[in-house]
């Protein structure tokens, strides 16, 4: 799983059939320790419901199609939950 913030929604009125009724969301990718940004922003199917400027966790490749349930459908990214506050203990880093 990775971390990220979502920044936006987008919408596709022409798209891929097995893509109706998905939730699309932008998201800039962060750094844990710091939610700093640190990578291009993606587009990532959102099942669980995220709102903008939520911090999210998100998986890529087969575990999002898995996420959404279906193999077959074409994402790359899916939002599979919402960070409610993290914990890092300096002394190990």
């Amino acid at each position: 799983m990775k971390v990220a913030k979502v920044i936006g929604n987008i919408w596709a009125t022409r798209k891929e059939e097995s893509l109706s009724g998905i939730k699309l969301m932008i998201l800039k990718p962060i750094d844990v320790l710091d939610e700093k940004n640190s990578f291009s922003p993606i587009v990532a199917a959102d099942i669980i419901g995220a709102g903008v400027g939520e911090i999210v966790l998100y998986v890529s490749g087969s575990s999002a199609r898995s996420a959404v349930g279906d193999a077959a459908i074409p994402v790359d990214a899916t939002i599979v939950g919402i960070v409610d506050d993290k914990e890092i203990n300096e002394n190990v880093l």
